[in-house]
């Protein structure tokens, strides 16, 4: 049988177009079969009746099992995921596909900030969805503009640039350093193209990003990564005073508070010698606050907390409060560096999700919402402490708002088991001995309570793990 090889898309080239295709009432599909494993266009049996792949949406999993049996033949094993098929949610709550409700302590790692389905942002969305979603930026799009406005508006930044997530976010943020320091440096040779990033760090997964994340394990296995990027102790002054270099460093990439990393705090005068010692070196300060940011510490902006300002923002979690989106702000001596075609994305700014993060916006950036963060935080630390604070594994509870770690002496995955059993869905961080709280901030003081509960409760399940 004579075959031509194709590849799993759908959409194949016209080339091809004299073999036979099956027809259904919307779409043409060749006959497929497979070949050791691989997919085949049959240029034979031209004669042969056959039936339509069948694309349609069946219901075949029915409870929790035979979703993640279809998962694991389906999905590219990247993640190692709780045993939870999550199909509904309301507020702070969450439900599997067999009913059960869990209070939701991870908003889907600090995303959904409003909780899930907030009315005012399912309108946003309904009402844009009816109008327009998507044109790219080869035209203008009102959201997207009146979006930009509002961060300019409310931040240090003079400009945005729109991506689709934390990580593009953070790779914008690096092309437009050593854009800019070839743009302010004309009669260099070799301009400063280095990056300074520091340990616990977490910035991404794409290539770049990758770079600048302190974790080895998450690096390893796709280097050689981006070259240029040194890590030195988070918080270390003396160490990085010795390390920002006029003519080789390009930016410093920080995170006021580390999420991922095991929420760590920076401190001011941290902050402060950053801020002074890249104006000497020439170098650009970059606030990664996709995670931190947006009113998740009681403060729209989490450098706020500091008065210190960088010279560029990333963003991204919470913007859209679910939908992808991210965005890089910078000042305006950053953004005259940058000419049309230096950087682009065919999706990013799209009008449903700036218009779901347009609803977002106008509600945490009150006075009154972020007031209300700052004082339900307190609330939840406090609790924590009282509860947990004398349990003997752990060591530290942490964190500002809504961003809180608890520091274990021993792997908190027997604890975060523990919890969702009960109904608590929480997070890890760090070295997998911390457990992160990042609820979404529209949570009330009774599940604050609650969840608190649930923590002390569970916690002895450290003890049983501990003696086996």
């Amino acid at each position: 049988m004579n075959s031509i090889h194709i590849s799993s898309n759908p959409i194949v080239s016209h080339s091809l177009t004299h073999h036979r295709w099956l027809s259904t009432p919307h779409k043409l599909y060749p006959q497929v079969i497979k070949i050791n494993g691989r997919k085949s266009l049959t240029s034979s049996c031209l004669n042969v009746d056959v039936n339509a792949p069948d694309i349609s949406r069946k219901a075949t999993a029915q409870n929790s099992k035979e979703v993640m049996e279809l998962e694991g033949k389906v999905m590219v094993g990247t993640y190692g995921r709780a045993p939870v098929v999550l199909v509904s949610g309301k507020g702070c709550k969450l439900y599997d596909i067999e009913g059960r409700e869990y209070l939701d302590m991870t908003s889907g790692i600090a995303v959904n900030a409003l909780g899930h389905c907030d009315p005012d942002w399912v309108k946003a969305v309904a009402d844009q969805a009816h109008v327009l979603t998507h044109v790219s930026n080869v035209y203008y799009s009102v959201p997207q503009v009146e979006l930009a406005k509002c961060l300019v508006d409310c931040s240090f930044a003079d400009r945005v640039f729109f991506t689709n997530s934390g990580a593009e976010a953070n790779e914008a943020a690096i092309k437009f350093a050593r854009k800019f320091q070839r743009h302010s440096n004309p009669d260099v040779k070799d301009p400063a193209t280095e990056f300074i990033s520091f340990t616990n760090s977490f910035h991404g997964r794409t290539m770049g990003a990758l770079a600048l994340t302190s974790k080895e394990q998450y690096r390893s296995p796709f280097e050689p990564v981006m070259p240029g990027v040194t890590f030195v102790e988070y918080g270390n002054i003396k160490a990085t005073q010795e390390l920002i270099r006029h003519g080789k460093t390009a930016a410093v990439f920080v995170e006021p508070i580390q999420g991922e990393g095991g929420i760590y705090s920076a401190t001011k005068v941290f902050l402060e010698f950053l801020r002074t010692a890249c104006d000497d070196a020439g170098a650009l300060l970059v606030f990664d606050e996709v995670q931190c940011g947006l009113g998740r510490t009681g403060y729209l902006w989490a450098h706020e907390a500091y008065g210190i300002f960088p010279d560029i923002m990333t963003l991204a979690k919470p913007l859209a409060g679910g939908l992808p989106i991210g965005a890089t702000l910078v000042t305006e001596r950053v953004a005259s560096s940058i000419n049309y075609g230096d950087h682009g994305s065919t999706f990013a700014g799209g009008s449903l999700v700036c218009n779901a993060a347009l609803a977002v916006l106008e509600k945490i950036s009150k006075p009154e919402f972020l007031a209300s963060v700052s004082k339900k935080g307190l609330y939840l630390k406090e609790n924590l402490q009282q509860k947990l604070g004398s349990n003997s594994h752990v060591k530290e509870i942490r964190g500002l708002g809504f961003i809180i770690g608890i520091e274990l002496d021993v792997p908190a995955s027997p604890l975060v088991s523990a919890c969702r059993d009960s109904g608590l869905l929480v997070l890890t961080a760090g070295k997998g001995n911390v457990v992160r709280l990042v609820p979404p901030l529209t949570v009330t003081e009774q599940e604050l309570r609650l969840a608190s509960d649930i923590l002390q409760n569970a916690i002895s399940v450290l003890d049983e793990n501990n003696s086996e």
